[in-house]
């Protein structure tokens, strides 16, 4: 008998040890299922560092309870800030591809807040939606002796949203117009949407200087 109520025992724990118990639900998801408020009377303070860095509680869309570093937190709640320009500095020469325009290739960061920013294909992915300010500055690195068009575009996934593009003007192969071209807009992005940075003109080939003074991006996430 007493053989008998052991074996019951052991049943019945292995039972409880692998059930599902429900609060305020007769059909629990989980191994503790609460349909409704929690409440904790008394808590300790953690104090150890790595369970503050990396056991943050969060609950997932479907209720359930997880953890969660505390720097993946922090990572979705910064705004995007990003500034990328070239690696190194002097002339870099972009051929122009059929169409008339080329990528800029900024491949050196000096903020990338969220990691959005690949300096392998030069293009910015943002994470999360929101709206954004992009801007962008280039100078050209050699005189350009033909008058012709020379601009700075912003492309949202492949499209071209703002351009700055005048004339050069040439005078006795001397250029008299301004080296520069910068501007500035305000965009709405939803996760996975990109920007990109091109170079337009009618010419084969241009040169941008590669320093950081002069030739620059930055992106800004303002809501």
């Amino acid at each position: 008998m007493f053989k008998f109520f052991i074996l019951l025992l052991l049943i019945l724990f292995s039972i409880l040890s692998t059930a599902q118990v429900g609060i305020g639900t007769t059909n629990p998801q989980a191994t503790l299922d609460v349909n409704g408020t929690l409440k904790i009377d008394n808590t300790l303070q953690e104090t150890e560092l790595g369970v503050i860095k990396d056991s943050i509680l969060v609950i997932s869309r479907s209720g359930i309870i997880n953890t969660l570093p505390a720097t993946e937190i922090l990572k979705a709640a910064l705004p995007t800030t990003v500034k990328a320009s070239f690696s190194t500095g002097g002339s870099k020469t972009l051929a122009i591809a059929l169409g008339g325009k080329s990528k800029l290739t900024f491949n050196s960061e000096e903020i990338d807040s969220n990691d959005e920013f690949d300096l392998t294909t030069n293009t910015f992915t943002a994470k999360q939606d929101g709206i954004y300010i992009v801007s962008a500055q280039i100078k050209i690195g050699s005189a350009i002796s033909a008058s012709t068009n020379f601009g700075l575009g912003i492309e949202k996934n492949g499209t071209l949203i703002t351009e700055e593009n005048y004339l050069s003007v040439s005078v006795l192969s001397t250029s008299v117009s301004s080296p520069y071209r910068r501007l500035s807009t305000a965009v709405e992005l939803v996760k996975d949407d990109t920007i990109t940075f091109i170079v337009t003109t009618g010419l084969l080939s241009v040169d941008v200087l590669g320093d950081k003074k002069d030739s620059f991006c930055s992106i800004y996430q303002i809501r």
